[in-house]
């Protein structure tokens, strides 16, 4: 009798080192999933920032190339007197908002996903300046360019 009565109080001594060994194994191995999905969720989104930066970009040069186009053009929308008061690229024609020596407009519908958009200002004071910001979204609706929390800028600016 004395004996099983040993044993059981060396059982009773063991289950919490028992329960302490399955606790710490049980942190470890969280800890290690914790640091493993949080490497996955940065290259998900290092991989979906990199598709918003080229359509930024795109939207951007989009822009640019719209009013290096138009400025060139025969009827040319920039004049101090005489302009069309409109830009017209990509199939459509878009209103231009100001005045000489200042205008601006916003090109949507762009990007692989067709909802990217640019903001395009065109300075003829003394050089001709054009500032094109191209956005990754907000430019679902014709005419719009409203940018929400996670909006991809890029910004291009010529000089001539």
């Amino acid at each position: 009798m004395g004996r099983i009565k040993m044993i059981k109080e060396k059982v009773k001594k063991n289950k919490g080192f028992v329960i302490l060994f399955a606790v710490m194994i049980s942190s470890i191995i969280l800890a290690i999933t914790l640091a493993v999905a949080n490497i996955a969720l940065k290259e998900i989104k290092f991989g979906t920032s990199a598709k918003d930066t080229n359509d930024a970009f795109f939207a951007a040069d989009a822009g640019a190339e719209c009013v290096l186009f138009n400025d060139k053009s025969s009827s040319n929308s920039f004049k101090q007197e005489g302009g069309s008061g409109t830009v017209e690229c990509f199939g459509g024609t878009f209103i231009l908002n100001g005045a000489y020596p200042l205008w601006s407009f916003v090109l949507s519908g762009l990007g692989s996903e067709v909802k990217s958009c640019a903001k395009v200002t065109v300075d003829k004071s003394a050089l001709t300046t054009i500032v094109s910001k191209g956005y990754n979204d907000g430019g679902n609706i014709v005419g719009s360019c409203i940018q929400g929390p996670n909006s991809v800028e890029r910004q291009l600016e010529i000089s001539y």
